[in-house]
């Protein structure tokens, strides 16, 4: 039996998120309170057919599932800002969030007005502590890795935040770190941890009052930096690791790319890398400096 679009695109949608929050199946499964059987043939696209009745009745009222399903009904500005978006690229939409951050107080008014102050995102063991102390130091600027700061306001690690109050409160927690950082520093070079750019609200903060910094590096390289490390969590328990990580990059990758500058860290030895990341943020802030 040929499987329905439908459910095929709610599958990948749901595999590509799970991938971009870094849960294996059996993880989700757990937290979902479904067998793993259930989410596997979901991801498959052999999902119940409950939800092509709610498809189909959704086209009848020219309408969408996620209108339906949501807790409240849109305005009409909403529906008419909707429509406007709906088939616009994604450098159109770049522009219309933008343009729209400083109106919903979400953004600096000007670029070229924000602080210097610089965030690093990427994937675990894209270099982001490495190489962020090395440009700290260079800039003269407070070196901070987030993830310290959300274990600040937490009391305790960040396994046993996620362990003993779940994904929800880490966010919080993270949102309120990012809201204390950008107020207590306005110079800084801050290494971001990789999956916050699964929290829309607290990623456009960061893009909106920081200047963002892509260190990106090939699959093999984050696993090994990781493992150089002495961090085995990788690939604890999962033989299919470098699948998932694969899977997270995928995910990852087109939130990470809105970061106003990329860099490669696996294409050239450290210091080389360093030179090009100091030289493409010094050029940004139009800082001088020797070269």
């Amino acid at each position: 039996m040929e499987k329905h679009p439908f459910l095929v695109r709610l599958g990948e949608r749901v595999r590509s998120l799970r991938s971009g929050r870094g849960m294996t199946r059996k993880e989700l499964a757990a937290k979902a309170g479904v067998s793993e059987r259930h989410l596997a043939n979901l991801e498959l696209g052999v999902g119940n057919a409950s939800v092509l009745i709610l498809l189909q009745v959704a086209q009848a009222l020219q309408s969408t599932p996620a209108e339906l399903l949501a807790d409240e009904a849109p305005s009409p500005e909403r529906l008419l800002i909707r429509e406007l978006l709906e088939h616009q690229d994604e450098a159109t939409l770049r522009q219309v969030r933008e343009a729209i951050a400083p109106i919903v107080g979400a953004g600096s008014p000007r670029a070229e007005a924000r602080p210097p102050r610089i965030a690093l995102i990427g994937l675990r063991g894209a270099g982001k502590s490495t190489l962020g102390q090395m440009l700290a130091e260079d800039l003269g600027f407070p070196f901070l890795e987030l993830s310290r700061e959300i274990e600040q306001f937490a009391g305790c690690s960040i396994s046993e935040i996620q362990s003993l109050y779940g994904q929800n409160a880490y966010r919080r927690y993270e949102r309120r770190a990012v809201e204390e950082t950008i107020q207590l520093y306005p110079e800084a070079v801050i290494a971001i941890p990789g999956g916050l750019v699964a929290e829309p609200a607290t990623f456009n903060l960061l893009l909106s009052h920081c200047t963002t910094v892509w260190l990106k590096a090939h699959p093999e390289d984050h696993m090994s930096r990781v493992a150089a490390q002495g961090d085995l969590r990788p690939m604890a328990g999962n033989e299919e690791a470098m699948e998932d990580l694969k899977g997270i990059l995928a995910h990852r990758g087109p939130f990470y790319a809105k970061a106003e500058m990329h860099l490669d860290t696996s294409a050239r030895p450290l210091d080389e890398t360093f030179l090009a990341l100091r030289t493409m943020v010094r050029r940004a802030l139009q800082i001088k400096g020797k070269p």
